[in-house]
């Protein structure tokens, strides 16, 4: 207690040589920003995963399961009825999901085919993703697709047309005959009732939605289904759910929630997460070596007051211990200091949104950066400068006990 007293009685007090300081507060500097800059840019990634999590919830599941071998299943309606029993399961709906060639008049692309129910809109919120039209997939006179951004705009098409769009898909017991090989294809039409747009490019550049019965019959499926979608009740434990879902399905299919239906995307924002805040950590080791300087300095200056102290009766630990407590001050007082401020940009970054993603925010998702503040990272943040200021401490040390070796002190004193 004695030691971190004295050295917060040397940070505070003015030094002999001013440069001292300077190099103090240069150090401290020093590491406030790169302290602040750690909280900025991970509250930055957290809020793109946050951004990338919101968009996925408009068309993905809360639960998907699927098989693990093969792309269907049979007896797909009797398992919905099944998990529709189980506690905490509100709602379950049966899809199908292909491949099949689309062909508007002289336009022509390869996309993905989902058949769902006509109620699909109480499975995901597929309306608030709209851009153009209505989601509807029956009425009296037809069937309707509800066709990805890039479809629509590859094929031309759009919502109200009286040309159908025509579906290509592979017979599954026919033989190809080289003569005619369109006989080895079966087709279906239907017409297009609205256009969707989520800004991912997994949705919006080739995929569209049609009624489940029309994917059926155009995939020669009957009953079968790619995948069950899961919307859980209002207040229900997630991972109680699932594993309530992998106890009565066993190990033939595979339950995911939305993180792990996109693991992928969600993975790679992680790694950059990370590497971001390596190479920034980095940075603060190196900031660091300006507490070490700032150390040196201040153990040269006060060589008459470690002189005075062991003539007082301190012993050698005693006084390293001060200069460790002075490079965990140093380093601490930046710390939070950095925290702080970076805290305070966060907030009122979320708030006001001062910095922009684009100048035009008709051609972005979001107009600003989005930022989402995670405790825990604030706690890795400062258990790193933790780490850092043990390590300064132990190199204070090491220098303290050379400056210390008896020789050195008779001629000092």
């Amino acid at each position: 207690m004695l030691a971190l007293k004295i050295a917060a009685r040397y940070l505070k007090s003015k030094k002999t040589h001013n440069a001292v300081n300077i190099i103090t507060i240069i150090a401290t500097l020093g590491v406030m920003v790169t302290t602040a800059a750690l909280i900025v840019v991970l509250s930055v990634y957290n809020g793109f995963h946050d951004l990338i999590e919101d968009k996925l919830a408009k068309l993905d599941p809360p639960v998907a399961i699927a098989p693990v071998e093969g792309k269907a299943f049979a007896g797909a309606d009797s398992l919905v009825t099944a998990i529709e029993t189980v506690d905490g399961v509100a709602l379950a709906m049966p899809v199908l999901e292909d491949q099949a060639l689309a062909v508007f008049a002289d336009f022509q692309m390869p996309l993905r085919v989902k058949g769902v129910p006509d109620d699909y809109h109480r499975m995901t919120a597929i309306d608030s993703v709209l851009i153009d039209g209505e989601a509807v997939f029956h009425d009296d006179v037809s069937s309707y697709a509800v066709v990805g951004v890039g479809p629509a705009v590859r094929l031309n098409v759009r919502p109200g047309g009286i040309r159908m769009l025509q579906l290509y898909v592979p017979e599954r017991a026919a033989e190809v005959n080289l003569a005619n090989p369109v006989d080895a294809f079966y087709n279906d039409s239907l017409f297009v009732s609205a256009v969707f747009q989520v800004q991912q490019n997994a949705y919006d550049n080739d995929l569209i939605y049609v009624p489940l019965d029309f994917a059926r019959n155009l995939y020669d499926r009957d009953d079968e289904a790619s995948q069950i979608e899961v919307r859980l009740a209002p207040g229900a434990d997630e991972a109680q759910v699932m594993k309530r879902l992998e106890a009565m399905l066993g190990p033939r299919f595979t339950v995911k929630n939305r993180l792990m239906q996109q693991d992928e995307s969600f993975r790679l924002v992680n790694i950059e997460k990370w590497m971001t805040f390596l190479l920034l950590a980095f940075i603060l080791l190196i900031a660091t070596f300006n507490v070490l300087s700032t150390l040196s300095l201040l153990i040269i200056e006060k060589d008459k007051s470690i002189a005075t102290l062991r003539s007082l009766g301190a012993s050698r630990s005693q006084v390293r211990r001060i200069f460790v407590a002075e490079g965990w001050l140093i380093t601490l007082v930046g710390a939070i200091a950095g925290i702080v401020l970076g805290l305070v940009l966060c907030l009122c970054q979320q708030h006001f949104g001062w910095l922009k993603l684009s100048a035009d925010p008709s051609q972005v998702l979001v107009a600003a950066y989005p930022v989402t503040v995670v405790w825990t990272d604030v706690l890795v943040v400062l258990a790193f400068v933790v780490v850092i200021a043990l390590l300064t401490g132990v190199v204070t040390s090491w220098t303290m006990r050379r400056r210390l070796d008896p020789t050195i002190i008779n001629k000092t004193s």
